[in-house]
């Protein structure tokens, strides 16, 4: 102790410099406005900064969560479209539901093999089963094959095996649409009669004639048409709407009258018989 006093009266004019100094500057930020302003500002820079700081981690270590209850929402109000409903009788207008939606989340999935099936976080327990059909917020995913108490296997476009029945939106006109087993971006589009000339762009939609999917889904877009004037048929390229490799949420859809629908086709095709 004795020696820091002894420092400080050695260099008693400096130490009184400073401390001058001090109050100087702390009168001068009270005396005037811009000056208080400018001491304020800093501090709520910096303070502003660590908070925003803290506030962009808290965001992204909540990012889950928060997309989780997006899927959610979404699913709400995809039940609530009027293409979620069955218009039963036009006087009036009473509407039965027709599909619901259910949000899932990937736990896996594979783009690069021959055959690829997605696995999801549901299963029986929430009212999933074999042949519902899949989308994604974007579009067609594919068709659930297997289920489980609590997961669902999903028969995913990129599938040697899918084969969906879809219209050409411009025109209505009903094809297929299947795998070229190359590239997870794009799929074939196929059973095109000759005299339709697709352009780059136009849109290939679900037929609604499957009784999986509800019509009017995006599939994917043109990008090239084949033409071969020597058959009745021609095929062409288009890029799918889903991106497979980056997909995270999806939504089974349950059609509400499929076993209503599926009974009077079964008597349709005995009595043909």
């Amino acid at each position: 102790m004795r020696n820091l006093f002894a420092l400080l009266w050695k260099n008693q004019f400096l130490v009184l410099f400073l401390l001058l100094l001090g109050v100087s500057l702390f009168l001068l930020s009270r005396s005037y406005s811009y000056h208080g302003s400018l001491a304020y500002n800093t501090t709520s820079d910096l303070s502003g900064g660590a908070f925003s700081t803290y506030s962009n981690i808290t965001d992204y270590l909540s990012l889950k969560a928060e997309n989780d209850l997006l899927a959610e929402e979404n699913a709400t109000l995809r039940n609530v479209l009027l293409s979620s409903f069955l218009q039963t009788d036009t006087q009036y207008v009473y509407r039965d539901s027709l599909y619901r939606y259910i949000p899932t989340k990937i736990v896996s999935n594979t783009v690069t093999k021959r055959n690829n099936f997605i696995l999801v976080n549901k299963g029986a327990k929430h009212g999933i089963e074999k042949e519902m059909g899949v989308i994604s917020p974007r579009g067609i995913v594919g068709v659930v094959v297997g289920v489980s108490d609590n997961y669902s296997t999903i028969m995913s476009m990129l599938h040697q095996n899918m084969r969906i029945s879809a219209r050409i939106k411009n025109s209505g006109q009903l094809v297929n649409v299947i795998w070229d087993e190359l590239d997870y971006l794009y799929g074939t589009v196929i059973d095109i009669p000759s005299h339709i000339q697709l352009k780059i762009g136009d849109s290939i939609i679900t037929s609604g004639n499957s009784l999986i999917f509800p019509e009017g889904i995006m599939i994917g877009e043109i990008q090239s048409h084949q033409i071969d004037g020597n058959k009745n048929l021609s095929k062409a390229t288009l890029r799918y709407n889903t991106d497979f490799n980056s997909v995270r949420h999806l939504y089974i859809i349950e059609n509400l009258m499929k076993t209503e629908q599926d009974s009077l086709i079964n008597k349709l095709s005995t009595s043909n018989e």
